[in-house]
């Protein structure tokens, strides 16, 4: 059993018609009636959607089209199956996970839950006998009951997944973007889109929104559906979508196999007094690829007179991201990460490209800012290195203590929570106190009209 550490954080043809009533019009019959001429409004037969673009490798092929009901009448695409695992090593994983929990859980009291009852009421299900997937699903509920919205229990296929992402390895058969799901609306906005990828060529953006795949809405009864951006390679979709301030409209794409790493959103943002003012959106420290990205940013744009970072979105990832990324920035001992029985220094060294180690900051966070989004954005606070703009974050800073099993899978538990260098504030409670609160929703804005981004030039003194 080996130890890791970490803290966290689409598609169908359709043909769209529609009728229009042709109707005759006949003037009033007079005495002697006149000649009457009948005429007939003609027939409007609208275009049929054409795809935005059409990737090179599906040219000379027919585009495969099937329908919703058949999309979603399939499992949610998977690169395998997960192998199956004896009755015997089921309860080896169930007695180690356990074992773990009890032993370096953060919380000697288990965040105010009846353990025991807990684990008694899954070892009888174990013991009654599950097969491999009841056997992970079942273990992750477990895992979920702690409440902690944090720890979790990965399959060796979810760990699969998980190792590819973070290696930058991220592959499949899509339109190429990133999603936010937002229940309260009844859609999911991106993130981000991949650059080349049928998403871009579409005229997609990030902060448009996606109400419907093929007319299926894309959230529907607390179900979401993004699912079905994924499917065959040179198939076609119909995605109804819609801009800031815009109606809706329906654009075709055609899916294609999407390959690459998490990637950043690196700008200078236009200043009416001429200075120069970088911007970086960093979607996650979910990617070792990251601080690569950020390095070459911060070179291309030479010395700066303010940087904004931009981690509304961040949700968290691996230290080994986090670390390199911090060094751009600032340096010392920046607090520490304390165990149940232990505490150990968060020391880092620096690692100026230009000014980046003294330019004025601003970090943008929001309610989506997450664990290691949220610790790094509050250390530049702390250590008075960055002033914090956006809407106060709503608290999950433990970092996650992972676990690997015989048969493949993980559990990540939160073992630890941080204490920063200068405030000793309690961000599990508190989360990322902004200094300007300036938000809007994701899907309300664009680059150009961003009120953090307007709020943080006003406070750089731009």
């Amino acid at each position: 059993m080996k130890l890791k550490w970490i803290t966290y954080a689409f598609l169908i043809a359709s043909m769209l018609a529609c009728n229009y009533v042709t109707s005759l019009v006949i003037p009033p019959t007079a005495t002697p009636p006149p000649t009457v001429t009948l005429t007939t409004t003609p027939t409007v037969t609208p275009e049929p959607l054409s795809p935005a673009y059409v990737p090179p490798i599906c040219e000379n092929v027919p585009l495969a089209t099937i329908s919703p009901a058949t999309a979603l009448a399939q499992p949610t695409p998977q690169t395998e199956g997960n192998p199956e695992i004896s009755r015997a090593l089921q309860q080896q994983v169930f007695d180690q996970t356990v074992d773990v929990i009890e032993r370096v859980y953060v919380y000697p009291d288990f965040n105010g839950i009846d353990w025991p009852a807990v684990v008694s009421k899954y070892q009888a299900e174990i013991s009654a006998g599950l097969t491999t997937e009841e056997f992970y699903f079942t273990m992750s509920e477990m895992i979920t009951e702690l409440g902690d919205e944090h720890s979790s229990f990965l399959s060796p296929v979810d760990v699969a997944g998980d190792e590819a992402e973070l290696s930058g390895n991220n592959e499949f058969v899509g339109v190429g973007v990133f999603l936010l799901p937002q229940m309260d609306k009844e859609q999911v906005t991106l993130i981000s889109v991949f650059p080349n990828s049928p998403a871009e060529h579409g005229g997609l953006k990030t902060h448009d929104a996606i109400l419907a795949i093929d007319g299926k809405p894309i959230i529907e009864n607390g179900e979401v559906y993004s699912h079905l951006a994924r499917g065959p390679e040179c198939s076609s979709t119909v995605l109804t979508v819609k801009s800031p301030g815009q109606e809706p409209r329906d654009v075709m794409l055609v899916r294609e196999r999407i390959q690459g790493p998490s990637l950043i959103d690196a700008r200078l943002v236009p200043t009416t007094d001429g200075s120069r003012v970088g911007y970086i959106f960093i979607p996650s420290f979910f990617d070792r690829t990251l601080p690569q990205q950020i390095e070459d940013a911060l070179n291309s744009f030479g010395p700066l007179d303010g940087l904004i970072l931009d981690n509304r979105m961040n949700g968290g990832g691996s230290s080994d991201v986090v670390e390199p990324i911090m060094e751009f920035f600032t340096a010392g001992t920046l607090g520490e990460f304390v165990s149940r029985e232990d505490a150990r220094p968060f020391v880092i060294n620096p690692n100026s490209i230009h000014n980046s180690q003294d330019v004025p900051l601003i970090v943008l966070v929001s309610e989506d800012t997450a664990s290691f989004g949220e610790i790094f954005s509050g250390i530049l606070k702390d250590s008075g290195r960055a002033k914090i703009v956006g809407q106060t974050s709503l608290g999950n800073v433990e970092t996650l203590h992972g676990y690997d099993f015989d048969d493949g899978s993980r559990i990540w538990i939160a073992a630890e929570t941080f204490n920063p260098a200068v405030s000793h504030a309690n961000w599990e409670e508190t989360g990322i106190v902004t200094d300007v609160e300036a938000h809007a929703d994701w899907d309300t804005f664009t680059f150009e009209n961003d009120p953090a981004i307007v709020a943080a030039l006003s406070l750089l003194g731009h």
